[in-house]
């Protein structure tokens, strides 16, 4: 073979490995490089496609409990009783997944879920019953009277579908109808592919829906001394413990789940968050819960794993000297309202005068704030954002009363 042929040939070969590494270089580096033993564990040929397009969603799981515990993509996405099915790339899954896909290995906190508030009762405050099934209503009605046979939100039908669905659903949906039959997700406090516990203790994550001036309880809690604490202590605090082991080593600043879900330093967990709360203090007007005096036990016990017995009564006897104080503000006003529309002063469906506005204001934003800070430690919401505003409203709300009188006297 003639020396020409040969550097002909040598060219060819190394252009051709030269080429091939240029193109392999190019490739993604999960096709190239040798996978972790996490990846592998929660890739198979899911995460063979996932981690081209949406690699976090394979990050997020490589990361989870349940991958460590060898829960794998199927596990989760294969179809529940009563879901609709797709074929995806040569598997059946679920084209939707809800709470019914977690209760297969979680029946006993989506049971404790179904008594909560959380569930049809959410839901319910905004369209009353319409879309749940007479036996989740049913059961709704045994441990949470009047939260769901209820009618819809009278702010529902003049504020608009738009502002609703883009606005109260993205909080109520956690309650919400679900075709296989069950009720709400339980991705809205966990995380879709983390499903993480730490994710549930923050206090950020409670604060996507209790925020605001109708349900400020973040913005109590950031105030409060227990807010102050976790803002300067989050790094020690160990938020991923185990439930079932949780102590307050590992909690030793109370979050909104500690409080109300945690089963710290041996207690019990709940997926109930209204299972330690004595008082409907998001009502008007409130009243005692059917559970009182074992709810109010169940919460004291909670905070005596760090303050002293002496400390926990008097918070709440203060605490309810404040919802009697609220209560009583509120009826007055509202008697004031009751009274014109009794005497025919005041007509037309609700939101339809201004002094409804002014009324609803007064309860529903300075009552609850001021009854809420006084059991969380906010004292600037008892007081300013709470008590100041049922004063200030007392006021207008009895001079609006007085205006409409007078108008109602001169036209007759």
């Amino acid at each position: 073979m003639s020396f020409r042929s040969v550097f002909i040939a040598v060219t060819i070969a190394f252009a051709l490995i030269l080429g091939a590494f240029l193109i392999n270089r190019a490739r993604p580096k999960v096709e190239v490089e040798q996978p972790t033993s996490d990846f592998v564990l929660a890739s198979g040929k899911c995460a063979e496609c996932h981690a081209r397009m949406q690699y976090s969603v394979v990050h997020e799981y490589e990361m989870s409990v349940h991958a460590k515990k060898g829960v794998n993509c199927l596990d989760c996405h294969q179809p529940s009783t009563g879901q609709k099915k797709v074929d995806h790339h040569g598997f059946v899954i679920s084209a939707h997944l809800t709470a019914g896909n977690c209760r297969s290995c979680h029946e006993g906190i989506y049971q404790e879920f179904l008594h909560s508030r959380h569930a049809a009762p959410s839901w319910a405050a905004i369209y009353g019953e319409k879309g749940l099934s007479p036996e989740q209503v049913s059961f709704s009605e045994q441990f949470q009277p009047g939260g769901t046979r209820r009618p819809p939100s009278p702010l529902a039908l003049p504020e608009g579908h738009p502002a609703v669905a883009a606005g109260c659903e993205q909080c109520h949906s956690i309650g919400k109808p679900n075709e296989d039959g069950t009720i709400g997700t339980c991705t809205e406090c966990h995380s879709r592919h983390t499903s993480s516990v730490a994710l549930a203790r923050l206090p950020s994550t409670c604060a996507q829906c209790h925020m605001g001036p109708d349900h400020s309880q973040i913005e109590i809690y950031n105030e409060s001394k227990h807010g102050v604490m976790f803002a300067a202590q989050r790094q020690l605090l160990k938020l991923d413990a185990n439930p079932k082991t949780l102590t307050t080593r590992d909690m030793f600043v109370p979050t909104c789940a500690t409080c109300h879900m945690s089963g710290i330093n041996g207690l019990k967990v709940t997926h109930d968050p209204s299972d330690r709360l004595s008082w409907y203090l998001a009502a008007e007007v409130s009243q005692k819960r059917p559970n009182y005096l074992r709810a109010q036990a169940n919460m004291k016990q909670v905070c005596q794993q760090c303050h002293t017995e002496t400390l926990v009564n008097r918070v709440y006897a203060h605490a309810e000297e404040v919802v009697a104080s609220t209560n009583a503000k509120v009826s007055a006003a509202k008697e004031i309202v009751t009274a014109l529309h009794k005497d025919g002063i005041v007509t037309g469906p609700p939101f339809s005068n201004p002094i409804d506005f002014t009324y609803f204001d007064m309860w529903h934003y300075d009552g609850r704030t001021s009854k809420h800070g006084a059991f969380m430690g906010g004292a600037d919401f008892v007081q300013w954002h709470g008590n100041y505003g049922l004063l200030e409203k007392t006021v207008e709300l009895q001079h609006e009363a007085d205006a409409l009188r007078r108008e109602h006297a001169a036209r007759r």
